[in-house]
């Protein structure tokens, strides 16, 4: 894992070893894991697409001839970091980067994306949705994560009433960060919906609940509650905490304040970006969206289904 962790800062360089050619078995598995990765149509976000991964990093290191330990691990928080050298002749210095040399962002919605006011949304109105369309989020969104959910669910278990009411509303997977100067709520981007998966279907049947937003997929059981109880799951754009913080307009405390950035909060949001991930039949973009894209790529045979 030590070695796993050292490879996630090597910087990436796999279009020069594409341009070269492998120099060793080692430089020929990257390319092979690279190019089959790829392959798979995964995409940015789960979402389907040509790139899934930047490239493929493999350090390697001798072992006892009985064992064969492999250690994989994601380049997450590796893309936001800062190299330094401290040598004993003072401080290191680091210099500010200067905005000029990135791209200017600019806030376009887009004539395809549906604009929805959560609070006046229905069940009726959600049964339109499909997977794949990009939604604008508008008014009144509460939200809740781990310790959130864990004691919401331990409290129905007890037969306790809750202290927010969720009938026809929409929650949140997120820990915002507190707010500087003169913002509403500091970032405040979606955490991995899969952790909440055993929380779902009891959060669907007794609360009223309708709809989720987080990023990643849901596994087979959460898709199934969602598709009996007709609710839906959104994905937020993972890894622009801060961008979508833009959309949160007032922000407050509702329930278990004690829990800290795990309490739940009710925002107000507008014109937060999200896009169907699963819709009330039960059809998951992380399922149909990479299928697509394999059968466009076309390196591994399509099987009925996905």
């Amino acid at each position: 894992m030590v070695l796993a962790k050292q490879s996630l800062m090597d910087p990436i360089d796999i279009h020069e070893q594409l341009a070269r050619g492998p120099n060793s078995a080692t430089e020929a598995l990257r390319l092979e894991l690279y190019e089959k990765v790829n392959a798979l149509g995964i995409g940015a976000q789960g979402l389907g697409g040509l790139t899934t991964v930047l490239d493929v990093k493999i350090l390697d290191y001798p072992t006892h001839a009985a064992s064969k330990p492999v250690a994989m691990i994601p380049n997450c928080a590796a893309s936001r970091h800062a190299h330094f050298v401290l040598d004993g002749s003072g401080p290191a210095e680091l210099p500010i980067p200067s905005l000029d040399d990135w791209p200017r962002v600019t806030w376009d919605a887009g004539l395809s994306s549906r604009r929805v006011s959560l609070d006046t949304i229905s069940r009726e109105e959600i049964t339109s949705w499909k997977p794949g369309e990009t939604l604008l989020l508008n008014g009144r969104l509460l939200t809740g994560r781990d310790a959130a959910r864990k004691r919401m669910v331990e409290m129905l278990g007890r037969g306790e009433t809750l202290p927010v009411d969720f009938r026809n509303r929409f929650i949140y997977y997120v820990g915002p960060v507190d707010p500087v100067r003169d913002e509403a709520m500091g970032p405040a981007g979606p955490t991995t919906a899969t952790r909440m998966d055993k929380f779902t279907d009891t959060m669907l049947e007794r609360t009223g609940l309708i709809g989720m937003v987080g990023k990643a997929e849901r596994g087979p059981a959460a898709v199934e509650s969602i598709r009996r109880h007709r609710a839906v799951y959104l994905i937020a754009i993972g890894g622009a905490a801060y961008l979508v913080s833009k959309a949160i307009r007032k922000a407050r405390v509702v329930a278990f304040e004690d829990l800290g950035m795990e309490a739940i909060y009710e925002f107000e949001v507008q014109d937060m970006p999200v896009t169907v991930a699963v819709d009330v039949t039960g059809e998951s973009v992380h399922q149909t969206g990479p299928a697509t894209w394999r059968a466009k790529i076309g390196k591994f045979p399509v099987v009925e289904g996905g």
